[in-house]
């Protein structure tokens, strides 16, 4: 997890994401072969991925870590750049340039939030709007307070 994190923080959304997915136990089990082959639950990390014959490529230990969380906060935080601090929400997120954007819902309370992540024109400064009001845009980030109510954010890249 902590390659992931490292990855965003240096700004690396292509290292970062490719790690995720090697990560992300769906990855092993897409088809009804790859999921026998892998032996596990394609819903929690596994601590071993074994490397050598005849178990190569088979998970274990899925119930003996924490990693889920720890996976979910790397996407979270570091990717999507989420992160709440009391009544205040800050994202900066790292996309791969390859992606055009991203759509996310989050619900908050009394809060839904629709946030729209897009990539500008070339030369065009990052931008950001909240519920069609301009909002400051530094360093890639922007921060908002959580109200009840529905709210659309808006982050051009």
């Amino acid at each position: 997890m902590w390659t992931i994190v490292a990855a965003a923080q240096m700004g690396d959304g292509r290292v970062a994401v490719d790690l995720f997915g090697l990560l992300n136990p769906v990855n092993h089990a897409l088809t009804g072969a790859d999921a026998a082959h892998y032996r596990v639950e394609p819903y929690v990390v596994a601590a071993d991925v074994y490397s050598v014959a005849p178990n190569d490529g088979r998970g274990g230990w899925t119930w003996y870590t924490g990693a889920a969380g720890w996976m979910y906060r790397a996407g979270v935080e570091h990717i999507l750049g989420l992160r709440r601090a009391g009544d205040t929400m800050h994202m900066k997120p790292c996309l791969p340039a390859d992606w055009p954007g991203v759509t996310i819902h989050l619900n908050l309370g009394e809060a839904q939030h629709r946030i729209e992540i897009s990539r500008g024109q070339t030369g065009e400064l990052p931008h950001g709007t909240l519920d069609g009001e301009r909002i400051p845009v530094t360093g890639g980030a922007v921060s908002w307070t959580i109200a009840p109510g529905a709210h659309v954010i808006r982050l051009s890249l």
